[in-house]
């Protein structure tokens, strides 16, 4: 039942994950073609500029849990580098729990109403020709600390695993 779990839960961020890497090459020929526009044919669209920010909050908003997956989210690492694998489960683990958990709880719970309140009125951008998509955008906030939460649950089980694998080998 647990491997299940933990199986979904990797699953579902390496979906997101390589979803939205595909939005950073749209992202890129976007931009290109707002620079080729604007400079070659001095045509600029508010619209078309604004999609760019919203592919750039998708990708990382939604790519959040794929990154802490395959650990390679920032980390500052002067004594981490140095433990073994049991002290790197333990201290994951707590940071997991004390640290990482109580921020994604808090961020679900901050932009719940916030984002509520844009899908009720269905908030559009507030330049003349942007995007009417405001409360999709909005929308990320509470997913991505969902996406969070599930890689760091789906991490945990990862992290009790070595504890317990280690703890047999006498380490």
């Amino acid at each position: 039942m647990l491997n299940k779990l933990h199986l979904l839960l990797n699953q579902i961020n390496e979906w997101a994950g390589r979803s939205v890497a595909w939005l950073v090459l749209a992202m890129v020929l976007i931009t290109f073609a707002i620079v080729v526009l604007r400079y070659g044919f001095n045509f600029g669209s508010i619209a078309i500029q604004e999609s760019v920010v919203y592919l750039h909050c998708f990708i990382f908003m939604l790519a959040i849990g794929y990154t802490l997956k395959h650990d390679q989210h920032v980390r500052v690492d002067v004594f981490y580098q140095y433990f073994t694998e049991r002290q790197k489960a333990r201290v994951n683990l707590l940071g997991n729990i004390f640290l990482l958990l109580p921020v994604c709880g808090f961020l679900i719970y901050g932009s719940w109403d916030y984002t509520i309140n844009s899908w009720q009125i269905l908030e559009q951008s507030p330049e003349a020709g942007g995007l009417p998509l405001v409360y999709i955008l909005k929308t990320l906030i509470p997913v991505m600390p969902i996406l969070l939460a599930l890689q760091v649950f789906a991490n945990m089980i990862d992290y009790l695993k070595v504890l317990r694998l280690t703890s047999k080998v006498g380490h």
